[in-house]
């Protein structure tokens, strides 16, 4: 025990403390923007529930930056199992909201838990540990088409039991970063693509045919000309998004976010709910505190020179960028409507959380850039 809390304190001296300052003022102020987009509802449930899980978060930012990552490199397997028997728990306890079955609900928890994104942490961490144990021939057929089972395993298991493809796709983002950056050859990002180009016609009509439109919309706006069917989320959007001008309407002012009208105001469309009150002015203050997140985990998985932790904070890097591209595209009606919230800013105890946690790894290694003595010699088995 005392060992462990040598290991908190020291965790909490050495940490990023920079990062954390970040995460916490644009939690901050993703607090204010929920609670002026909830104020319609008069209730105090959404911001009360964003604290508790921004003070949980916290506390978990500092636990997990004193994990031993070798210690947890080494449970590879353990790691994959959590993952499938994690998801798997939507089988008996999903709930369906907004058209996706990705949330589990217990009755002794005040909020429900979106299972993909606990398992976005553990996937990061079992890619840095395949890839390690791949290392000195990273780019082999045995190598890639081990990184891509656990891929596919994973994607497979979330779409089968939640249909959400968003959150499938962070996956497979955070899988391509860290491969790139990790030393896969470039040859098979080439196949990939080649692949994905043959096989387009037989994974198309998988989605669902709602899913499919969101996507050729995009390309043929005539498939919806009024804008009141599939494209309907997306002109309420944008209408929001660019009504507040350059400084907004000001906070619980504005007009379709104190009146309810834009659906998701407080998750999905949050960022449309932002450029209604707060104006361009607000939605660059949300865009500047995410890039310089994701920057600092950048400049952390750059400062050190251990392959494993580098990996690490490219693939927390990745999550956010990926998040961030997507949610803010989707509102700017540029890209598919796919449910991805805006990190750190949308409504969500699971999100903000996990954000912390996954984080926290990054705050581990910007502690420990470089193994101890007695891990130099430690290399997970190839499984």
């Amino acid at each position: 025990m005392r060992h462990y809390y040598q290991m908190l304190k020291e965790a909490i001296r050495k940490g990023d403390w920079i990062l954390l300052l970040l995460c916490t003022i644009t939690t901050a102020f993703g607090c204010l923007i929920v609670a002026s987009a909830t104020a319609y509802l008069e209730t105090f449930r959404y911001i009360g529930m964003q604290i508790v899980g921004a003070l949980l978060g916290i506390l978990l930012y500092a636990l997990v930056s004193s994990v031993d990552i070798e210690f947890l490199m080494e449970r590879r397997r353990w790691l994959v199992i959590f993952n499938i028997l994690f998801l798997a728990m939507l089988i008996p306890f999903g709930v369906e909201i907004g058209g996706n079955k990705s949330w589990v609900s217990f009755p002794f928890l005040p909020f429900n838990i979106q299972v993909a994104e606990v398992c976005k942490i553990t996937y990061i961490l079992i890619m840095a540990s395949l890839m390690t144990s791949h290392r000195d021939n990273i780019s082999s057929i045995k190598s890639v088409f081990h990184l891509v089972l656990h891929l596919g395993i994973l994607v497979g298991i979330n779409m089968v039991l939640s249909g959400d493809l968003g959150v499938s796709l962070i996956f497979v983002f955070i899988f391509i970063v860290m491969a790139y950056t990790g030393g896969v050859s470039l040859f098979w990002f080439l196949v990939a693509g080649v692949g994905i180009a043959v096989f387009f016609p037989i994974l198309w009509p998988m989605l669902s045919d709602y899913q499919r439109l969101r996507i050729e919309v995009l390309f043929n706006p005539s498939l919806d000309p009024t804008g009141t069917g599939v494209l309907w989320q997306s002109t309420l959007s944008l209408r929001s998004l660019t009504g507040g001008g350059m400084t907004g309407q000001g906070l619980f002012n504005g007009h379709r976010t104190q009146n309810g009208v834009l659906t998701g105001q407080h998750t999905d469309f949050i960022f449309s709910a932002i450029g209604e009150e707060l104006g361009y002015v607000g939605c660059m203050v949300v865009l500047l505190l995410l890039g310089l997140i994701i920057a600092r985990c950048i400049y952390v998985g750059i400062r050190t020179h251990d392959y494993t932790r580098r990996l690490i904070c490219f693939g927390a890097a990745a999550a956010l960028i990926f998040q961030t591209i997507i949610n803010v595209g989707m509102c700017t009606g540029v890209g598919p409507v796919i449910g991805l919230t805006l990190p750190f800013i949308s409504y969500g105890a699971t999100s903000i959380v996990s954000l912390y946690a996954m984080l926290g790894l990054v705050s581990g290694v910007f502690a420990r850039p470089a193994p101890t003595s007695h891990e130099l010699y430690i290399r997970p088995p190839i499984s």
